[in-house]
């Protein structure tokens, strides 16, 4: 397992369990992270995945974005949703960072 991948499961493992319940919480109309926001900075959290800087994360691909993200927790059709990485916010369906996973089958 590279250190990437190891690192991307061990930010599921963590974040995953307090955050299941947290975002279970969460109302329809929460604010949207800020790129600006620390974990946001921390994730190379952009809110329009085509200005994801490739030089720093050659991994993205232009096919990634939250929306097809599998820690996203908003429908299909939705602009935004919950991520259990950034509690009490929304991000946006065309957004994507570091942690993406995509949604199994």
């Amino acid at each position: 397992m590279s250190i990437t991948n190891r690192r991307t499961f061990m930010l599921h493992v963590v974040v995953g369990g307090s955050a299941i319940a947290a975002s279970q919480a969460m109302a329809q109309g929460s604010p949207l992270v800020a790129e600006t926001d620390a974990n946001a900075v921390s994730l190379g959290y952009k809110s329009d995945a085509t200005k994801v800087d490739l030089k720093k994360y050659p991994a993205h691909k232009p096919t990634q974005h939250c929306g097809n993200c599998a820690l996203f927790q908003g429908k299909a059709a939705d602009a935004d949703g919950a991520c259990p990485l950034f509690a009490g916010k929304h991000v946006s369906a065309k957004g994507w960072c570091s942690a993406y996973a995509p949604k199994a089958g």
